[in-house]
């Protein structure tokens, strides 16, 4: 793995792999290296045979031949780290999970230079991180929005990185990635649990926004739902899985079946009649919440490294909580579940 400074690592081909392209095979005998990270070195010139540098990645490899490569010391990691306080729920030297908070924006970008989760975690890890792509710099394999709070996982190490990034690649469907949210939606949904198959995109209206939009020009995306419980009909809970992980899926979709989440002003600004029929209690609530009621409440994956199996969950924060108890103390219809039980 990237360290503070050069190293040189001598690699023999395995004879089985001659014809494979290179950049294929050294990552699969170089597991502490992403298939990205070693492409960039081979075009940098990092990579040796007897004749000189391999330039193309795609290069056939030849079966036994010997090669050196040149790993450069991490440069420090852009932006500069902040201390801001992390609500950590496990942390080795290859990962950590944590608890994100709504408002906090997952990394810089336009308008967010400084003050986001990637400047904290600089900050937090500092010489743990060895170096993802060859910066010292944590490894963002998932986001979630500013205003949704949860669980998220992020890698120190490129080994760790490439690992996650596999495993989101596949979005649980080979049943190593577990992730659940919560939500509260305007309205009851007819059935009580199923799916949303509906393939997202850029608006055409507004490029900043996500909307439903046809195969041709968007990319598949399935959430799985099922309803906790209902609210006299004004709103629901939801627990909601994802197929799959498009940007602002769980609120482009639930607002496509005309059910947007509560304190959603992108997605279900057209809900100003809803918020009329909630108590006092429960209006306030809302009125308190940061954005959307969304929360990532179990995160679940396989350890890139030790092959661990973990699992984490995380309650609602304080302020969704307390929209939550106000809306059962406006209503709560249960569900035909819940009667069978009693």
């Amino acid at each position: 793995m990237d360290s503070d400074v050069e190293q040189t690592i001598d690699v023999e081909v395995r004879a089985d792999a001659g014809g494979q392209r290179l950049d294929r095979v050294l990552a699969s005998q170089l597991p502490d290296y992403s298939r990205v990270r070693l492409q960039a070195l081979i075009r940098a010139g990092a990579v040796r045979d007897a004749g000189g540098p391999v330039l193309d990645p795609s290069r056939k490899a030849k079966g036994g031949e010997r090669l050196t490569i040149a790993i450069p010391a991490a440069v420090a990691a852009e932006p500069l780290g902040e201390e801001i306080a992390l609500d950590i729920a496990f942390e080795d030297a290859f990962l950590i999970v944590l608890n994100k908070p709504a408002g906090l924006v997952v990394h810089p970008g336009n308008g967010n230079t400084t003050g986001t989760l990637v400047n904290a975690l600089i900050a937090h890890c500092g010489d743990t991180l060895s170096g993802i792509g060859g910066v010292k710099r944590p490894g963002i394999v998932h986001r979630l929005d500013k205003e949704t709070s949860g669980l998220l996982v992020v890698a120190k190490t490129d080994k760790a990185h490439a690992g996650l990034s596999d495993q989101f690649a596949s979005h649980g469907l080979d049943g190593r990635l577990v992730r659940e949210y919560i939500a509260l939606i305007w309205g009851q949904l007819d059935m009580p649990k199923g799916s949303i198959d509906a393939h997202l995109g850029r608006s055409i209206t507004n490029r900043t926004r996500m909307a439903v939009v046809s195969p041709i020009h968007g990319r598949h995306a399935v959430t799985h739902y099922s309803t906790e419980a209902t609210y006299g009909g004004i709103a629901s809970l939801l627990r909601l899985g994802l197929e799959t992980g498009r940007t602002h899926q769980i609120r482009v979709h639930m607002a496509h079946v005309g059910h947007p989440l509560l304190g959603d002003d992108v997605y279900g600004s057209g809900f100003a009649t809803s918020r009329s029929k909630l108590t006092p209690d429960a209006a306030e609530a809302l009125a308190g919440l940061r954005g959307q009621a969304l929360h990532a409440a179990v995160l679940g994956f396989e350890h890139p490294v030790t092959g661990e199996s973990l699992r984490f969950a995380s309650k609602p924060p304080a302020v969704l909580k307390r929209l939550i108890e106000a809306l059962e103390k406006n209503v709560r219809k249960p569900l035909e579940s819940d009667r069978r039980a009693s």
